[in-house]
């Protein structure tokens, strides 16, 4: 048996939970959605050439993708298309309202590496340990880039209403702490 009838099995279950994650961190790095679809085909061809599955291969796979998305920005025709796009950084549906537009811009204006923190924690759910193994950093650093950029994501969003039951920005008075464990 040759190496991609082997990596197959469990290639296939990567893919599937994390492509559309993959999609939207190739999108933060600043590529257009179809860039970032070509790379996450490039990806998971470099994987099924493997000789055995790595170790961990999430953080295998996030890894190389964010190399071969590195990389593939590096092209110079390839850039005047990117600047083309960049005003379109994520690709906008009719459903989408004002807050959301509002939202996406402000993200994207987030210095990177706080950008990619925030991307690999919410949408490619890794937790701050396997991003900072992945950026080659202590785990508080990652978690101090993803306070620091959620904290401007709120301060530029003020006013705004996302899932809470108070505006961003405005004091919440706790009435009544719980009681502790027994």
């Amino acid at each position: 048996m040759n190496g991609p009838e082997l990596n197959g099995p469990w290639c296939q279950p990567l893919y599937q939970e994390k492509a559309a994650g993959l999609i939207l961190y190739g999108r933060a790095l600043g590529l257009s959605h179809g860039e970032a679809e070509d790379v996450l085909q490039e990806t998971f061809l470099a994987l099924l050439q493997l000789p055995a599955k790595p170790e961990d291969p999430a953080h295998y796979c996030v890894r190389t993708f964010r190399n071969r998305a590195l990389n593939y920005r590096r092209g110079v025709w390839r850039r005047l298309a990117r600047e083309w796009e960049s005003a379109r950084w994520f690709e906008r549906g009719s459903a989408q309202d004002e807050a959301e537009k509002e939202a996406m811009r402000q993200l994207s204006a987030l210095p990177s590496e706080q950008r990619e923190v925030i991307v690999l924690k919410i949408w490619n759910g890794m937790t701050f340990e396997a991003i900072g193994r992945f950026f080659g950093v202590s785990p508080n650093t990652v978690a101090g880039r993803y306070r620091y950029g959620i904290n401007k994501l709120k301060f530029s969003m003020k006013g705004n209403v996302y899932g809470r039951d108070e505006p961003v920005g405005e004091t919440v008075a706790i009435l009544d702490a719980p009681p502790p464990f027994a």
